[in-house]
């Protein structure tokens, strides 16, 4: 009985290496290129943090235009994400997230010939029209490749294409905007949206070429390797509690997903948009030194990131992966409050910030993608995605107000820091058996 059970362990360790084996393929195959398309995509929809430095002062634009500008983006996001991730299922992948991409470059580079309040809100719409359906999109394409008991990792390994773009984009958006500055009578800022652009539409170029649209069709795979995979994948449907297109609108728990989101966009915003702005207020004035700083949370991120979701897949346990973060995030923008006139003791509180905005981001969107599959999923994640970015709408519009009228940056960090009190609240209220998958 002994060799038998030795027998059976063997062969279960032997499956779960071949199993890994065949994730790892997949993992190299499509992870990078969606990686650096989420890297651009990030970056040209958050560079207007930085352009924001000498933007508002060239042409005349208050904190509340500046903050109505970048967060209109969020209602033409908003307006078009279902219909675009809906789209993105029938039409594959690969045709619809090249679209995204090229449309995308050409708008967020016809940026630099902002010159009024109404073309800069207008451009901002139409940015938001044109990503639409990117991130939801990848979401629910990688559920056509991975099982949930695998997804915080890869989802993870996705998602710090965020950080990623902050490290890369905060030096590089800094050096463009201190060394441009003038060239050919354009100023810094409308050197940066017109350089960052062009990354955007070679991607969108490369997804055309290399992304396949399904297990089923892909070349690179063995027949032995696509029947693995389905296999695991139908084993996950079979556990699924939402399979029809309408139950990604009229599940509750949709919608409670979309609050406990919509909290948490509220704080990675916040980053996005203002932590250049945070940097700058403490005294840090040269741009590229602004940059330099600034990729300093996002780096502490990308680890934090990876580390949370390795623990998170290893004890299948979601709810306190994003509370705890989420508690970490709340005391990180009360220190840096507490801390704005002492650059190294905020940059630290910003770092602890940053980081838990991220990680709780990750953490969270293991939970729809397990509870959703097929048109569910292309519904749900979409409807969750697009209300919670609403955030990104109140966020840069409630902040910019809040500095407007106080003349400090104090409220509107308090602001960020009641939002991700908001998500480890909400965190514990979700149900075990979910969130345990």
């Amino acid at each position: 009985m002994a060799q038998a059970n030795g027998i059976l362990a063997s062969d279960a360790a032997s499956s779960a290496a071949g199993d890994d084996s065949v994730y790892d393929k997949v993992t190299r195959r499509i992870v990078p290129l969606l990686f650096l398309c989420y890297v651009v995509a990030y970056l040209d929809r958050v560079n207007v943090g930085f352009a924001k430095i000498q933007m508002l002062a060239d042409l005349k634009f208050s904190e509340t235009v500046y903050g109505l500008g970048a967060g209109i983006f969020f209602l033409g996001y908003f307006l078009f994400e279902v219909p675009s991730n809906i789209l993105l299922h029938r039409v594959g992948a690969r045709l619809w997230i090249a679209r995204v991409m090229i449309t995308w470059s050409i708008v967020s580079a016809a940026t630099l010939f902002v010159k009024t309040p109404t073309t800069f809100y207008v451009l901002r719409f139409v940015l938001g029209l044109a990503e639409a359906g990117l991130f939801p999109g990848v979401i629910l394409y990688l559920t056509y490749w991975y099982p949930a008991r695998r997804r915080a990792a890869i989802l993870a390994l996705f998602i710090t294409g965020i950080p990623v773009a902050g490290l890369v984009g905060a030096p590089l958006s800094g050096w463009i905007m201190n060394s441009a500055s003038g060239a050919h009578n354009l100023a810094g800022w409308q050197w940066l949206f017109l350089i960052e652009a062009v990354p955007s539409l070679v991607m969108g170029t490369v997804v055309l070429l290399f992304l396949d649209n399904s297990v089923e069709k892909a070349r690179w795979l063995s027949a032995d390797e696509k029947a693995l995979l389905a296999r695991n994948l139908a084993d996950d449907r079979d556990g699924a509690q939402s399979h029809r297109m309408r139950d990604g609108f009229t599940n509750p728990r949709v919608w409670l997903m979309c609050v406990l989101y919509f909290f948490i966009m509220m704080g990675l915003y916040g980053v996005g948009f203002y932590l250049p702005t945070l940097i700058k207020n403490t005294g840090v004035s040269n741009p590229l030194s602004v940059g330099l700083l600034t990729a300093l949370p996002y780096a502490v991120a990308v680890v934090a990131m990876l580390m949370v979701s390795r623990h998170s897949d290893a004890r299948r346990e979601r709810r306190w992966h994003i509370t705890i973060p989420a508690l970490a995030g709340t005391l990180g923008w009360i220190a840096s409050a507490a801390f704005m006139h002492e650059a190294m003791l905020a940059t630290i509180a910003l770092t602890v910030a940053t980081a838990a905005v991220l990680v709780t981001m990750t953490q969270f969107w293991v939970l729809p993608t397990a509870m959703l599959t097929g048109a569910a999923a292309a519904s749900g994640i979409a409807v969750i995605n697009s209300v919670g970015n609403l955030a990104g709408f109140v966020s840069p519009y409630l902040i910019g107000g809040i500095i407007d009228a106080t003349h400090s940056t104090l409220l509107a960090v308090v602001a960020l820091a009641v939002s991700m009190l908001a998500v480890g609240a909400l965190a514990l209220t979700l149900p075990k058996r979910l969130v345990n998958r």
